[in-house]
């Protein structure tokens, strides 16, 4: 069997029955571990899973890994999860150190192949301290290029509509600039129910979950270490950490100590209800005394040039079309579907060879630097 087919799964069942039966062997070094279920959503079967462990004699640090915000993305996710209990688990001191695992924090998402859960909501735009503080119309430039980001009627001929679409976004463009567009999308809106980036009009169900986890990790450990897992963003076959500019250092502090070329920072003013955020301000309002790392960790797929943020652009909005207004052609669906898979969860053996590649490389920098796993690798 190759290490591909070992770690990356064709459904969400499938990938879930990998995650819990990681338990047993979780168990050999945690025996009080713990697998839960919680039901999220309408439909049934749909589970977001963890795995839990205090550490066996004092709560020093937790190693937090979470996965499947943005459903699709969950399968990456879940991988690194299995690739870390395969090859890492032994090198963790359980004595010290606890462990949180969850998979498919968005399971309607990464069973049905969609970033959005059945809401039509952007998970991690979800994320806020403070709902009452966010006016409904903050994100002005979404606002100005709504039409451009809404879904309108089936798409009969999806050629013309990618060519109306790349028009649009010229235009777009030359009215509000790049750096307006790339705001556009990047804050999230709490405006347009059927549009893409839309953050809710209430708190999810998952969010509610995830916070209470995060609560729960910051009351019972000094220490918490936390790995979320995404795809898409940063250079192709790349790992990309981004971090909030709640962490106080800068980039190339962050590069140095970290070991790792590409880091992102984001700030709140410009990124509503992301979950890193939240998880900083829980951190500081209420657990000053702490020490919290998280951040998200993307393996790239389009690349970084502006011609892939375009093809971004023009994946998001088509897939949310079609998933609102349908196609009247198959092979406009199918290809529509395709395009999304490729920035997502790619078929291609060289994007999954490099996201095992990565992620190792981003366990090992991220884990040795934050004492979870020995400086000399033992693997």
């Amino acid at each position: 069997m190759s290490n591909i087919n070992f770690y990356f799964k064709a459904t969400y069942e499938e990938s879930r029955e990998i995650f819990r039966s990681h338990l047993q062997k979780i168990q050999k070094k945690w025996p009080q571990a713990e697998l839960s279920t919680e039901s999220i959503g309408q439909e049934q079967d749909n589970t977001i899973d963890m795995i839990y462990a205090d550490a066996q004699s004092t709560n020093q640090q937790v190693l937090f890994f979470t996965s499947g915000e943005h459903g699709i993305e969950g399968y990456a996710g879940a991988a690194m999860i299995h690739l870390f209990v395969e090859e890492y688990l032994d090198q963790v001191d359980p004595e010290t150190t606890g462990i949180c695992f969850i998979h498919a924090l968005n399971p309607w998402g990464m069973r049905n192949f969609r970033r959005v859960n059945e809401n039509n909501v952007d998970l991690n735009r979800n994320y806020l301290y403070d709902a009452d503080s966010v006016p409904t119309d903050v994100n002005i430039n979404y606002a100005k290029e709504s039409e451009l980001f809404l879904p309108k009627g089936k798409i009969k001929d999806l050629d013309k509509e990618r060519k109306k679409l790349y028009t649009e976004l010229g235009k777009a463009l030359a009215k509000e600039g790049y750096g307006g567009l790339k705001e556009a999308k990047g804050m999230g809106q709490f405006q347009f129910p059927r549009g893409v980036y839309f953050g809710g009009s209430r708190e999810e169900e998952t969010t509610s979950f995830l916070k209470s986890v995060q609560r729960k990790l910051l009351e019972n450990f000094q220490r918490v270490i936390h790995m979320d897992w995404h795809t898409a963003l940063g250079p192709t076959n790349e790992i990309t950490m981004v971090v909030s500019e709640n962490n106080p250092k800068d980039v190339k502090e962050l590069e140095s100590e970290y070991h790792l070329k590409n880091v992102n920072k984001f700030t709140p003013k410009k990124v509503k209800g992301d979950s890193t955020n939240h998880f900083y301000k829980l951190k500081k309002e209420e657990y000053p005394d702490s020490y919290l790392f998280t951040a998200l960790f993307e393996f790239g797929t389009f690349g970084t040039t502006k011609k892939a943020e375009l093809r971004e652009f023009m994946t998001i909005i088509l897939e949310n079309h079609l998933y609102w207004e349908g196609t009247e052609k198959e092979e406009d669906r199918q290809w529509i579907l395709n395009e999304f898979k490729a920035m997502f969860y790619p078929d291609e053996k060289e994007w999954r060879q490099s996201v095992l590649k990565e992620g190792r490389l981003g366990i090992e920098s991220v884990l040795k630097t934050e004492r979870i796993l020995p400086q000399t690798s033992t693997k």
